[in-house]
């Protein structure tokens, strides 16, 4: 988590790095002494920054950050009230007026960071999201399909064919790569078949039986497919 803190007045930075690390001794701390410092680094993940600074103002540097990174989280830090409603036109997360009090800081600040968490976390779902996806080709169709819905997959006179409870799909493409997108929650039992965990319903050194179809098991690949398994079971189920 990084957090920045913009203030033309050192002993100020200073103040404000000290509030900080007592709450969040982990985070990166950044300090900048005017906007511009700020527009020529990396955009911290929370930034802490006052409005009258010589140079650019806080408020234009606040324009600029939003126009690079919108998901930023603003706090503005002023002796001055005047610029209030100016701070929600830069989607500022909150504005605090000095002086403040320890409490109030405190506040403000879990709360950002509690913001911080929630959007990583959706970020985290979303990247999930898109890597539980497979887009393939066939029969001039582009096709979407969820790798939780695979239950195995083989291949077969060239082809790479995809087996879900509802479907078979097929197309031509390389076995390898499925695997790859598929992550921890498949295993390649054979050089010619994949299998998702989730299906399994018995196994032997020869075949896995799963809830639709099943795979065959090269001799070679069955006592690592078992500490797989057993992994897979541990972590709960999860890919």
């Amino acid at each position: 988590m990084k957090i920045g803190i913009c203030d033309d007045e050192k002993e100020i930075r200073e103040l404000l790095r000290e509030k900080v690390r007592k709450l969040y001794p982990e985070a990166d701390i950044s300090l900048y002494g005017s906007g511009e410092e700020v527009l020529a680094g990396e955009t911290p993940e929370i930034l802490l920054l006052d409005i009258q600074m010589q140079g650019k103002s806080g408020m234009d540097t606040a324009a600029e950050l939003r126009r690079r990174d919108n998901g930023m989280i603003l706090i503005f830090v002023s002796a001055m009230d005047d610029y209030v409603f100016q701070a929600f036109d830069v989607g500022a997360f909150h504005y605090l007026v000095k002086p403040f009090s320890d409490e109030k800081f405190s506040e403000v600040l879990h709360r950002a960071v509690e913001q911080y968490r929630k959007m990583r976390a959706q970020e985290s779902v979303r990247e999930r999201k898109e890597k539980a996806n497979v887009l393939i080709t066939t029969g001039g169709q582009h096709i979407t399909v969820n790798v939780d819905d695979i239950v195995y997959a083989e291949v077969f006179d060239r082809k790479v064919i995809i087996h879900t409870m509802d479907a078979d799909i097929e197309y031509y493409g390389k076995l390898k790569e499925l695997e790859e997108k598929a992550g921890e929650g498949f295993y390649r039992t054979h050089r010619a078949y994949l299998v998702n965990f989730a299906y399994i319903q018995r196994y032997d050194v020869k075949t896995v039986y799963l809830e639709k179809g099943q795979a065959l098991m090269a001799k070679q690949q069955f006592k690592e497919f078992v500490r797989s398994y057993h992994r897979y079971h541990q972590r709960g189920g999860r890919n």
